[in-house]
């Protein structure tokens, strides 16, 4: 999914825990200036963001990295993640999963063959990878647009 050129910093991102702690996730960006940045990976944590959103982070001294702060611009990708058991090996159950979900017209990026994030390019109907996803007994999470904003359009 990335372009020719290489992405030139890190976004940071904190995630609120559901104890009230936050963890930090990183995403590869390319800086557009005046702390504008376009995101060049996808999400495996932070909620609400895509492949390819222009985000505002200016620069934060404490974490020494650029600090998400909102979504300027949606790219118009989605994002969902899946946790394969068992996880991704040839031919199994959860590699026919992940081919249907390329057949789709979705692309994805692995932490690991147990958890995929899985990016839904504009083209693509949200509502046929979801349906599919539930179809296939899939462990998964809407993460952009989350649970509740994605419910929210659909009921």
């Amino acid at each position: 999914m990335s372009s020719n050129a290489a992405p030139t910093a890190k976004v940071l991102f904190r995630i609120v825990e559901s104890d009230g702690s936050d963890s930090i996730e990183t995403l590869w960006a390319f800086d557009l200036g005046e702390d504008r940045y376009k995101l060049d990976n996808s999400p495996f944590y932070a909620y609400g963001v895509s492949w390819g959103d222009t985000v505002l982070a200016p620069h934060d001294a404490a974490q020494g990295h650029a600090t998400f702060h909102s979504v300027l611009v949606k790219s118009g990708y989605r994002t969902v993640r899946v946790m394969f058991d068992p996880p991704v090996r040839r031919g199994n159950e959860s590699d026919l999963t992940l081919k249907g979900l390329v057949k789709l017209g979705s692309e994805y990026e692995r932490a690991n063959a147990q958890y995929i994030v899985v990016s839904i390019p504009p083209s693509v109907d949200l509502a046929s990878v979801v349906a599919y996803l539930v179809e296939r007994k899939a462990t998964w999470e809407h993460a952009d647009p989350t649970y509740d904003e994605y419910h929210a359009k659909n009921d």
